[in-house]
């Protein structure tokens, strides 16, 4: 007798699995059942994804199938087929894809040399957050809001939420002076000490503040000014 997934309580189902305990926990027969959906003449997707592992001997051979061979199978449609090859190519394509070195900064002039010239134009303010490793690499970066630099837009809740998310050891911010000038405005100093406050709680630290001008720039935290 088979057993259908509908016959399958939904806690247990692979889909509700992945979404409770994520990929790893689930089986190739599981995740080959997420990709083709729906079984076909009688037979449960389950059982059309284990025939599928089955027929071929797991995983390896089955990466070299073509579309024939897997259409031998009862249930097994071209259109299924081709899903399975399809996720199989894109396997393959991310084994092949090799990681960028990331930017690494050890001091402001880094970070001015990563935003010149993206932010010395622009007419409105930029503000920045730099997400960083324990190495000081850039893991990535979020821009928070765009004109005036206010504390009630910068709000360490938006900021350290992101960073948390990214698992960031700590984050630099910055932001742009369309007046060209960077000198750090009294709003400028006291949002950063905030976030600084904040992220001494929460255990990632505000490394610096620099704010860009015109082929200029000022690191609050050089000035001493959190």
């Amino acid at each position: 007798m088979r057993v259908l997934v509908r016959d399958v309580p939904v806690e247990d189902r692979p889909r509700e699995r992945m979404l409770r305990d994520g990929s790893q926990s689930l089986s190739n027969a599981d995740l080959l059942a997420i990709l083709l959906r729906t079984g076909s003449n009688g037979q449960s997707v389950m059982s059309l994804a284990e025939q599928l592992l089955a027929r071929f001997g797991g995983l390896r051979s089955l990466m070299e199938a073509d579309i024939r061979e897997m259409t031998d199978i009862p249930g097994m449609g071209p259109a299924k087929a081709l899903q399975v090859q399809a996720a199989i190519e894109l396997g393959k394509r991310i084994a092949r894809l090799t990681r960028k070195p990331l930017t690494v900064i050890r001091s402001p002039q880094d970070v001015a040399d990563l935003f010149m010239d993206r932010l010395r134009f622009e007419k409105k303010e930029h503000f920045i957050v730099v997400h960083l490793d324990t190495k000081n690499q850039v893991l990535t970066e979020e821009t928070v809001s765009v004109g005036s630099l206010d504390s009630s837009i910068v709000h360490p809740r938006e900021i350290f939420k992101t960073a948390l998310k990214k698992s960031s050891a700590s984050i630099i911010c910055v932001h742009n002076h369309p007046s060209g000038d960077p000198t750090p405005s009294r709003e400028d100093i006291l949002v950063t000490k905030r976030l600084a406050e904040v992220g001494q709680i929460m255990g990632i630290e505000l490394l610096d503040h620099v704010v860009i001008g015109e082929q200029r720039f000022i690191s609050l935290k050089e000035q001493g000014l959190f």
